[in-house]
C-alpha cells in the first residue's frame, strides 16, 4: 500500500474524530444551550429540528457540487465552517444569533459528512478489503472525548464558550493541515465507461437503493433515541441522579468504539451480511433492555448493548452503496447520506411524542422494531449481488449519476 493512500487514510480518520467531537458537544450541551438562550420547551424542537433538515440541504448540494469540484476540497472547507458554528453556538448571546450558528452547523455538516463517507468509500475500493468501520471507529472516539469533556463543563459549571473555544482552537487547524493528504481515489476507468455507456430506468435504481436508504433512517431513528433521550430516560424514567444521566451517550460512543475498532474484521472474516444482520439482532436486544429496565444500572447495559449493535450498520450502508454504483458512488453516498437527517429528524420527536402519549418505556419498543427490519434488507449488503428483486440485473451506475430519474 502506498504512503499517500496511508497520509489519505490517517488524515481522513482524524476528520472523522474531529466531527465525532463537535457532533457531541453540541448534543450533550443542549440543556445548557436552551438555558444560555432563554429558548423555551415549545421552541427547542424547531432548532433542534432545523440542525438535520439543513444538514439535507447541505448533501444534496453537495452531491451537485462534487461534480465540479473533488470531495476533498468540501471537506477542506466545510469542516472549518463547524467547529467555527460551534463556536458560535457557545458564544452568542441573542436566540437569534443561536438560529444562525446552528444554520451554519447544519448546512455545512451536510457538506461534511457526505464529503467523508465519499472519500472513506474510495479509499476503501482503493484499499480492496474493509477499512470503512474504521474511519467511523474514530468518529466514535471523537464522541468519547467530546461528551467527556461535556460531562466536564456540565460538572464544574463552565460557560459553553469556555467549553468550546479551546476544542476549536486545536482542532480546526490540525484539521485543516491534515486536509493536504486527502486521497480523491475515484472509481477504476473501465467503471466509469461502463456506468456511461449503459444506463437502467429510474425506478431500477430506486428500487435498489432504497432497502439502503431505509436501513440508514431506522439507524439513525435508534442513534438519535440515544444521543437525544438517553439522559432524560434515565433521569426520568429510571431515576438516576442528574450526573449519572450524562454518563449513557458516552457508554454507547465507548461500546460503538470498540464494535467499529473490530468490525472491519469481522466484515473481512464473516462478510458484511453476517455483521449487518448480527449488529441488528444486537440493537434490537438492547432496545428491549432499556424499555423493561428495573433501575439505572441496567439501563445502562442496554444502551451497551445498542452500541455495540448500531455501530456497524451505517458504514455498512455507505460500504453497500458504494459497491452497488461504483461508477457514481459520490452521487450514491450523497443520496443516501440524506437518510442519514430524515431518521435523526424523525427519531427524537416520535420517541418524545410516544413518550407523552403513552409512556417512554412503551416508546423505545418502536426503533427497537425499525432496526430488526433491518434483518429483511440484509442481502443489500451482498458484496456481489447478482440479481435484484423482481429479476431486475444490478444497476448500471449511470443513472445514479445523472440524477434525473433516480432517487
Amino acid at each position: 500500500m502506498t504512503d499517500v493512500l496511508r497520509r489519505g487514510r490517517a488524515s481522513l480518520a482524524f476528520s472523522f474524530f474531529a466531527q465525532g467531537v463537535a457532533f457531541a458537544l453540541l448534543v450533550t450541551r443542549i440543556p445548557a444551550i436552551q438555558d444560555r438562550y432563554g429558548v423555551s420547551d415549545a421552541l427547542l424542537p424547531a432548532f433542534l429540528a432545523a440542525v438535520p433538515v439543513l444538514a439535507g440541504v447541505g448533501s444534496v448540494c453537495t452531491e451537485q457540487l462534487v461534480k465540479r469540484v473533488p470531495p476533498s476540497r468540501v471537506l477542506r472547507w466545510s469542516q472549518p465552517v463547524v467547529l467555527l458554528a460551534l463556536l458560535g453556538v457557545g458564544a452568542g448571546e441573542h436566540v437569534a444569533g443561536l438560529a444562525v450558528a446552528l444554520s451554519a452547523f447544519g448546512l455545512a455538516v451536510g457538506a461534511l459528512d457526505a464529503s467523508m463517507n465519499m472519500l472513506g468509500v474510495s479509499l476503501q475500493r482503493s484499499y480492496g478489503r474493509s477499512i470503512m468501520l474504521g474511519f467511523h471507529a474514530a468518529y466514535s472516539l471523537g464522541g468519547i472525548l467530546g461528551a467527556s469533556l461535556a460531562w466536564v463543563g456540565a460538572n464544574w459549571e463552565f460557560a459553553l464558550v469556555v467549553s468550546y473555544l479551546p476544542v476549536v482552537v486545536v482542532l480546526l487547524p490540525t484539521a485543516f493541515v491534515g486536509s493536504r493528504w486527502y486521497v480523491d481515489a475515484g472509481a477504476p476507468k473501465q467503471e466509469r465507461e461502463q456506468g456511461e455507456a449503459v444506463g437502467e430506468s429510474g425506478a431500477v435504481v430506486f428500487k435498489v437503493l432504497l432497502p439502503l436508504c431505509l436501513v440508514m433512517a431506522f439507524a439513525y431513528i435508534g442513534d438519535s433515541t440515544v444521543s437525544n433521550w438517553s439522559a432524560k430516560y434515565l433521569q426520568d424514567v429510571l431515576g438516576s441522579s442528574e450526573q449519572l444521566a450524562t454518563v449513557p451517550y458516552n457508554v454507547y460512543m465507548v461500546t460503538t468504539l470498540l464494535g467499529r475498532a473490530i468490525g472491519d474484521f469481522g466484515v473481512r472474516r464473516f462478510g458484511a451480511v453476517a455483521v449487518v444482520r448480527m449488529g441488528s439482532l444486537v440493537a434490537g436486544l438492547g432496545f428491549a433492555v432499556v424499555a423493561g429496565a428495573p433501575g439505572a444500572w441496567v439501563g445502562m447495559l442496554g444502551f451497551t448493548l445498542l452500541g455495540i449493535g448500531l455501530c456497524v450498520i451505517v458504514p455498512q450502508t455507505f460500504a453497500a452503496a458504494g459497491r452497488l454504483f461504483p461508477g457514481a458512488s459520490d452521487a450514491a453516498v450523497a443520496r443516501l447520506n440524506i437518510f442519514n437527517y430524515v431518521g435523526f429528524l424523525v427519531g427524537s420527536p416520535l420517541v418524545g411524542a410516544l413518550g407523552d402519549a403513552w409512556s417512554y418505556r412503551g416508546a423505545m419498543l418502536v426503533p427497537m422494531v425499525l432496526v430488526l427490519v433491518t434483518l429483511v434488507y440484509a442481502r443489500s449488503f451482498d458484496p456481489q449481488p447478482a440479481r435484484y428483486g423482481g429479476g431486475h440485473e444490478r444497476p448500471r451506475t449511470a443513472d445514479v449519476g445523472r440524477g434525473s430519474n433516480g432517487l
